[in-house]
């Protein structure tokens, strides 16, 4: 049956589709074209998950549980939860959309971008499928290197420097989550996420303190860098403005995110809680630093980068704060971030595509030529600042809400991050599409939105608003997953005061 392979087939699909995209003629669209469909039956795929999920059963379904290399005991054990499930109907979501906003953006050696893309679909969708750790780290490493080679081969200044960049930043700390990893090995025998986790709650001595404090440490370093976390955001400005759209939409965020709920909240729940104050004080001056550095901005790129350093931090806000409805909040954070600063990437790139610039001084008075960019990127950027209905204030409201009774000075800092973000999102709207017509737009004439164009962006506006109105389809799934990690929070915290 379909159900008993699903996440195998989802997750190794785009590589296949990627194996044959080397096959095909680098002359025409038959690149794009075949992408394109191995995009769309990837995100068919996926919509398998939420319409079989069962809703209100814990745990992982959809599993998949083999043996696979009996020494060391290495399983190819895939599932998922009601986290882990949204995020790989996302990421099959954003691969289409992915397609489609390189369509004209990409020019030469296409067929390069295009295995390089697809293959990118592949290792993310298996990181969040993965319950063994030794694959999860397989398509862990695999995910930088797609990543890091595009940003060389079509950087637009300084391409190569940047992935260097890139590429130090994020694999250093993973040779260290890679020595964690066999050290977690050598003490349980086991590499499988659901064996460690009964193992380690069940027998408290199987670690020393010490031990497990610097394995830990190890986790959330890797994935602090990858989220990015303040001040370990060094790599993502330079990234997000050097990286094609489709893989600026997929750079930060959601790996290093997940990573965190599953295996620092899932393994370590003590040593979590221990680093929870500090977490939360970088994450509320992440919030203020990236929407001051924001505002400062004349590049629309490097403010969007900013600005997803500000919108990030909220999540790892709500996830430290240990209760149910900052930890709902942050999971939603990061599906509405997904989508939204996605949208504001690609309407960027259309821009950039029509006038060859990021500036926004070289801008004003758009929407007069523009109506349907000016439409879109109004809605996309209220949807970032959190308007009520839609999908951004729900996530933020319940990260608020829910770590405001626990840390209300922290949380009253975080909220001028509302504010602030309010600002540069509007500021950076009136700038390229009202007032007074620049030189620029006044002598070069170019069509607004076409239909690829629109296709790619009103499925996502869409979403925005359901998402915004509609909360309750998804937090079913979320919630069950996030009780979990609640209960377990709470009994730390009375296994930590009888230490």
């Amino acid at each position: 049956m379909l159900t008993d392979s699903i996440l195998t087939l989802t997750t190794l699909v785009p590589a296949a589709g990627a194996v044959v995209v080397t096959l095909l003629p680098r002359k025409g669209r038959a690149v794009q074209w075949w992408t394109l469909l191995v995009s769309l039956v990837t995100f068919g795929l996926t919509l398998h998950l939420p319409f079989h999920y069962v809703y209100g059963q814990t745990g992982f379904q959809f599993e998949e549980n083999y043996s696979w290399i009996q020494n060391p005991a290495i399983r190819y054990h895939l599932g998922v939860d009601g986290i882990s499930m949204w995020l790989v109907v996302l990421t099959g979501f954003l691969s289409v959309l992915g397609t489609l906003a390189s369509w004209k953006a990409i020019k030469s050696r296409t067929k390069e971008y295009y295995f390089l893309f697809l293959l990118q679909q592949t290792a993310m969708i298996g990181v969040f499928v993965s319950l063994d750790m030794f694959l999860y780290y397989g398509f862990w490493e695999l995910s930088l290197i797609p990543m890091a080679i595009l940003i060389a081969m079509f950087g637009r200044e300084r391409g190569p420097r940047t992935a260097l960049k890139f590429f130090t930043y994020t694999f250093i700390p993973s040779a260290l989550f890679l020595v964690a990893i066999l050290w977690l090995y050598s003490k349980t025998g086991t590499f499988d996420f659901v064996q460690l986790q009964a193992a380690l709650s069940a027998n408290h001595s199987l670690l020393t303190a010490k031990e497990l404090c610097w394995i830990s440490t190890a986790f959330l370093f890797a994935f602090a860098v990858k989220v990015p976390v303040f001040p370990l955001h060094g790599w993502l400005s330079d990234t997000i403005f050097e990286a094609p759209t489709a893989m600026a939409m997929v750079v930060a965020g959601k790996l290093g995110l997940y990573s965190i709920l599953r295996f620092n909240l899932g393994l370590f729940p003590a040593q979590a809680r221990e680093v929870a104050p500090y977490m939360i004080a970088l994450s509320v001056i992440g919030v203020l630093y990236g929407a001051l550095i924001a505002l400062v901005q004349k590049d629309v790129r490097r403010l969007i980068g900013y600005s997803i350093l500000s919108h990030l931090s909220f999540c790892t806000l709500g996830i430290f704060c240990f209760a149910l409805a900052g930890l709902d909040g942050s999971v939603y954070q990061i599906l509405n971030h997904g989508l939204s600063g996605s949208a504001i990437l690609i309407l960027a790139g259309f821009l950039y595509e029509r006038y060859g610039t990021y500036d926004m001084a070289q801008y004003g008075g758009l929407a007069a030529k523009m109506p349907w960019m000016a439409t879109l990127f109004v809605i996309t950027s209220l949807s970032l600042v959190g308007l009520p209905i839609l999908n951004g204030f729900v996530g933020e409201f319940l990260i608020l809400s829910g770590s405001f009774p626990h840390h209300e000075v922290w949380v009253a800092f975080a909220t001028l991050g509302v504010i602030l973000g309010a600002a540069y999102m509007l500021w950076m709207v009136q700038r390229i599409f009202y007032g007074p017509q620049s030189t620029m737009v006044v002598n070069r004439s170019f069509p607004d939105l076409g239909f690829r164009e629109q296709i790619a962006l009103w499925p996502a506006v869409i979403l925005m608003l359901v998402m915004g109105v509609a909360s309750p389809y998804w937090m079913r799934a979320i919630d069950g997953a996030v009780s979990n990690l609640a209960d377990t929070a709470a009994h730390t915290v009375s296994y930590l005061e009888t230490r």
